[in-house]
């Protein structure tokens, strides 16, 4: 199968220009960081010194990954279903581009933006800890294998929550339908990183590399399922109706 790049990145485009101008788009990926980044910055800043020992066994940062998780399916639901709704899906079915480059413009105009969010949350947040932390919490608290899991899980989860959020679309009729879906469906994703980020689940090396080669196997299927999902000929009848 050959890809063109050139629709790839017209579609890619396009997407981004759409994602600027949808407020309520704009707003939901504003809130769903803030509700992942508040929470440990209350915690963490109104610990005193003498806990920073306790958090040597914590891995605060990796609750974080929420926010790739979450971020990505409310921009790739949209893709499909607003589009749908808007009644701007027909033409673009009707040009040459083939399903896979369109699914991949739209998937990368909804990952580069997620990514690019938790990468400036993270920042964020160890700023704010480095900061206005007690001394020593910050020391105590980043380590180098929880900003290596940030570095690698950031862009494995974003991207299947990306495939997910556009299998959804392909399917629901209604924006915020599909939103809702997409959210729900990653929902088993974010519980499973919060007891990693608590400490129930103890987050090891080969922990990590298992996740790590599931979610590349995962992310390299995605696209084939979406696409899979991604029937022409009943989007363009249901857009005509």
């Amino acid at each position: 199968m050959t890809i063109d790049g050139g629709r790839v990145r017209a579609i890619f485009r396009k997407e981004l220009r759409e994602i600027q101008r949808n407020r309520s788009l704009l707003l939901a990926m504003s809130v769903l960081p803030l509700v992942f980044l508040i929470q440990p910055l209350v915690a963490i800043l109104g610990l005193s010194e003498r806990a920073a020992a306790t958090l040597r066994d914590e891995h605060v940062l990796l609750y974080l990954l929420g926010i790739p998780i979450l971020v990505p399916p409310v921009i790739a639901a949209t893709a499909i279903a607003g589009e749908r709704q808007q009644g701007t899906l027909e033409p673009v079915l009707t040009t040459p581009i083939r399903r896979e480059e369109l699914l991949l413009g739209k998937a990368l105009a909804a990952l580069v933006p997620s990514i690019a969010i938790a990468l400036a949350v993270d920042a964020l947040f160890l700023v704010v800890v480095a900061l206005f932390a007690q001394p020593g919490i910050a020391s105590s608290m980043v380590n180098a294998p929880d900003l290596i899991a940030q570095l690698v899980f950031i862009p494995l989860l974003a991207a299947w929550s990306v495939w997910v959020g556009l299998a959804v679309s392909t399917r629901a009729s209604d924006m915020r339908v599909a939103q809702q879906l997409a959210l729900f469906a990653n929902i088993p994703l974010v519980f499973a990183v919060a007891l990693i980020a608590f400490g129930v689940i103890e987050p090891t090396r080969q922990l990590a590399i298992g996740l790590a080669a599931v979610l590349i196997v995962a992310d390299s299927g995605g696209w084939r399922i979406a696409a899979r999902l991604f029937d022409r000929e009943r989007l363009i009848a249901g857009t005509r109706s």
